[in-house]
């Protein structure tokens, strides 16, 4: 009884490459799942009491290609397991996932086969049936032609699947699905076989079709690329609903062996493109020879075969499963909330920032260097009233004199408003003509997405009442303590930074004639507009008060001549906005920053042995100067010890000259001449008889 209450709930699945996009997102969709209230009320009419309602439904393990820590709704991750070990995994599972619709790998296939091989190979040992789902790719039906060629809209269905033809590069997935269905046939067998054809899966992060998120979100181009003339029609599915279909699968065990699982969209690559486009970019499209698609890198020969699909299916047994559809109705329908999806899986946050202070004081330098570090738009209003009055002197020179659209007709009518109030106003635009211009600009796309650096502007409380301020008229008596403003184009951070007027005096008494006057900053100009920051920083109420009033807490950063690079307010400034939430550098930029911090390695790398040589040489050096040290004081030892030898040895060299060696000498001589047969005993005789005789 305890085995089969462990087999009841939960049930174990494995899921292989569960660091892959797709794997993963079913992976930790499942892991949510939970017994619902009929399951549970089913396993308590069994006698098992172990399936609570609300706890886990599924335990999930998996192999991953790259060990980088194991995900928390993995319950065990197998990094790169030999095959003897993966099989033991296997067996230990109740269900088996074997996801190839992401990629045409050889490898992938093999590995499936071989899995769905070896658990009908011991099948026989299963103590409980055990089920084996192929999530395979609709590129299996890619050139599957109706049954009347006539009709072209006809729908293809699950019921015609033994006709279906792939496309030539997933030959091998049709095969593995065919085996799948074989060996998973028999109502005796304990290896219950499924294949999911699932449509181009999208959805937390947005997987093939990122290339065109991304480019609408940087408006890195006038109009979004679009690849091929874009009239196929791509069978889709959201990833979570791919995962929702899998779970019904294992909770249901439809009679069905075979599945397709897409969601009702009949879009084609033109219509998914050009929602992209509306939503995050310019809202237009650029159509572009489709081999440019490779050249461009944006996308790889085997993902154009994917887009390049031209399918038009219907799914009808997933209709009868139940399923929350997260985009039932398809991509195109739900680009709204897929694109809040996108934006917060990739963490794309706009960051808004407004930097505050006198003239001189260093905004425009620091704006920069905080455009740059985020990658975010730079807003300065002067340029942006000239960006706006160059705008519309563009539309309205290169229109067509004879066709005059109602865009031209606007363009004349603010370009004539714009000069009658520069004429009325010494040159200046009206405030609220400013104000109109700002709004716009904090509205558009890259502003919205990306977010941006306020440089200066608003001065003043009622300035920025007029650009943030969202009031509802109606409400006001309502909620009189309550202030409305636009979320969207308010900064998040203000950055009050402070100077003294001597050292803004001097920083621009400092700069050269041309820069000054460039900057409005000489003599004339700099004192009146120091003056009058000083008079609205003092007034009743204040640009900061505004933001106080909003929440919006105002951070107060003192300039200094000791920090002329602006390091430090640079590194408190970044610590409070946090960490950049756009996308990282171009293939290009990160190609020169990695340039970069190559030579940066290398010149380290060779400082470094260049170091290490001088140090080996000096200590060698070191070494032979102490070594010729040694050979001096060893010369000397010796001369000494010679010396020492020789003056012990003199007495008694004196002592054999006189009393030894004369009768020596006078013996050997004797012996010389007799030559006797035993020359010692001789020279000992010899010796004997002039001792007695002295």
């Amino acid at each position: 009884m305890g085995d089969e209450k462990q087999q009841t709930c939960p049930k174990r699945i494995f899921i292989n490459d569960v660091d892959r996009y797709s794997s993963r997102h079913i992976a930790k969709f499942l892991s949510t799942a939970t017994v619902d209230e009929e399951a549970a009320e089913e396993a308590e009419e069994a006698g098992d009491s172990s399936s609570a309602r609300g706890e886990p439904a599924f335990q999930i393990v998996g192999t991953a290609s790259i060990n980088r820590g194991q995900e928390p709704f993995l319950l065990q991750q197998y990094p790169s397991p030999t095959r003897d070990k993966l099989l033991e995994r296997l067996l230990e599972c109740d269900i088996v996932v074997y996801n190839i619709s992401e990629s045409a790998t050889q490898q992938q296939i093999e590995e499936a086969t071989w899995a769905i091989t070896s658990l009908h190979a011991e099948m026989e040992n299963f103590k409980s049936r055990k089920m084996f789902i192929l999530v395979s790719s609709v590129m299996t039906w890619a050139t599957t032609k109706p049954l009347d060629p006539e009709e072209t809209n006809v729908l293809l269905t699950e019921e015609e699947f033994r006709r279906r033809r792939p496309h030539p590069n997933f030959r091998n997935h049709n095969s593995l699905e065919k085996l799948v269905l074989k060996l998973g046939r028999g109502r005796k067998s304990k290896l219950a076989g499924y294949v999911v054809a699932c449509g181009l899966q999208y959805g937390e992060g947005e997987n093939l079709f990122h290339y065109f998120f991304k480019v609408a979100w940087l408006m890195q181009f006038p109009k979004v690329p679009l690849f091929g003339p874009g009239t196929n029609h791509i069978p889709m599915i959201h990833v979570n609903d791919l995962a929702g279909v899998i779970q019904n699968i294992v909770e249901l065990k439809p009679k069905s062996k075979y599945i397709l699982a897409v969601d009702d969209s009949k879009n084609t690559l033109e219509d998914i493109v050009k929602m992209i486009s509306q939503i995050l970019g310019s809202g237009e499209i650029n159509k572009v020879p489709e081999q440019d698609a490779i050249a461009m890198k944006a996308y790889t020969q085997e993902e154009m075969e994917y887009l390049n699909i031209n399918l038009r299916l219907d799914a009808s047994i997933i209709k009868d499963f139940s399923l929350n559809w997260t985009s039932e109705a398809g991509m195109v329908e739900n680009m709204a909330s897929i694109v809040e999806e996108y934006k917060d899986h990739r963490q794309l946050l706009p960051i808004r920032i407004s930097l505050v202070g006198p003239p001189a004081v260093g905004k425009t330098i620091i704006a920069e260097k905080l455009c740059s570090h985020y990658q975010i738009q730079h807003i300065e209003i002067k340029q942006v009233i000239e960006e706006k009055i160059t705008q519309l002197k563009a539309i309205v020179n290169g229109s067509d004199p004879e066709l005059v659209s109602e865009e031209v007709t606007a363009a004349v009518k603010q370009l004539e408003q714009f000069n009658q109030s520069i004429a009325m106003n010494a040159g200046r635009l009206a405030d609220h003509l400013v104000v109109n211009i700002l709004k716009e600009k904090l509205n558009s796309k890259l502003c919205r997405n990306q977010g941006f650096v306020l440089n200066g502007f608003p001065e003043s409380y009622k300035e920025a009442k007029l650009i943030f301020s969202d009031e509802d008229t109606e409400n006001q008596d309502l909620m009189p303590k309550t202030r409305v403003y636009n979320k969207n184009i308010t900064p998040e951070h203000v950055f009050a930074l402070n100077a003294t007027d001597d050292f803004l005096t001097k920083r621009a008494q400092g700069l050269p004639q041309r820069e000054a006057e460039n900057m409005s900053y000489t003599q004339e100009e700099f004192v009146p507009r120091l003056a009058r920051y000083r008079l609205l920083s003092t007034a009743e109420e204040t640009l900061l008060d505004y933001f106080d009033e909003l929440e919006i807490h105002p951070e107060h950063i003192e300039i200094t001549a000791a920090d002329s690079e602006y390091i430090y307010v640079m590194k408190k400034i970044t610590e409070m906005v946090g960490i950049p939430k756009n996308y990282g550098l171009g293939p290009e930029e990160q190609e020169e920053e990695d340039r970069k911090k190559e030579e940066e390695r290398k010149q380290k790398l060779s400082g470094d042995a260049a170091e290490k040589k001088q140090r080996n040489e000096a200590a060698l050096a070191e070494i032979a100067a102490q070594y010729e040290e040694w050979q001096r004081n060893l010369s000397e030892v010796q001369r000494q010890e010679s010396e020492l030898q020789e003056a012990h040895s003199l007495p008694l060299r004196n002592y054999l000259m006189k009393y030894v060696m004369p009768s020596l000498t006078e013996a050997m001589v004797e012996c010389t001449k007799i030559k006797p047969e035993d020359p010692v005993d001789f020279l000992a005789e010899h010796l004997l008889r002039n001792k007695q005789q002295q």
